[in-house]
């Protein structure tokens, strides 16, 4: 047990790269039990000054054994529980209410190796949330492959598709055996009628990620022309 005198306290590092806390024992043992936290996932103790996985850390690691078992969770819809879905950024917030409320309107697809999930050019009509494997974002100019980024759990794309039908501007292909979540146009339309009290927070979070996303973006841009400018333009 944690010291009355001196608790311990502790720092989650997130699937989103950010650091959560300071949190107590209690806590950290309810997030593991809703699976925001995993066995793998890095936590920092105060205490000892040092970053572990989760299962590593003595006062946790009967949270992972066999003998305990925490809040098993049901499965939502076939295929993927509350804690599932908690590793898509956006939805990392939502209670276990709103993420079954939320399934109503997503559609889960198993994708193949090497298969295109969206075309550049096709009109958008949906947004996809990774949740396994890894998928990369593309253009082909000259029959030469562009790579502009890589996605893997946790990430999105093609939310452009939830606002207008708009062309896309990019393919998107399964780097590996991918799993996604397929957030239609026009059920985006539907939960905003429906349940506007939930299409707010999942409006909010995805603003915020997008935001990150432009400002990386920006920093990019920045640092290239700086370097180009030193060079003289050459």
């Amino acid at each position: 047990m944690e010291s009355e005198l001196s608790p311990n306290r502790y720092f989650i590092w997130g699937i989103d790269e950010s650091p959560y806390g300071p949190v107590p024992l209690k806590v950290l043992a309810e997030w593991i039990a809703d699976e925001r936290v995993s066995a793998g996932t890095w936590v920092f103790a105060r205490n000892d000054n040092r970053w572990l996985k989760a299962s590593e850390i003595p006062e946790l690691k009967n949270y992972f054994g066999v003998e305990v078992n925490l809040a098993p969770t049901t499965p939502i819809r076939k295929g993927f529980t509350p804690g599932s879905l908690r590793r898509i950024k956006i939805l990392a917030e939502l209670n276990d209410a709103q993420l079954a409320h939320l399934a109503e309107f997503l559609e889960l697809k198993d994708i193949k190796q090497h298969s295109v999930i969206v075309n550049q050019g096709d009109a958008g009509d949906a947004m996809y949330l990774v949740m396994g494997g890894e998928v990369r974002v593309r253009t082909m100019v000259g029959g030469r492959e562009t790579i502009l980024t890589t996605l893997t759990v946790g990430d999105f794309f093609g939310e452009m598709a939830l606002f207008d039908q708009g062309p896309r501007s990019a393919d998107v292909v399964a780097n590996t055996n991918a799993t996604v979540l397929r957030l239609a146009s026009g059920a985006f339309q539907r939960l905003t009628r429906e349940a506007p009290s939930l299409a707010t927070p999942f409006l909010q979070a995805t603003s915020r990620t997008l935001s990150s996303r432009i400002r990386a973006d920006n920093k990019r841009l920045t640092r290239i022309t700086q370097q180009f400018s030193a060079s003289g333009g050459n």
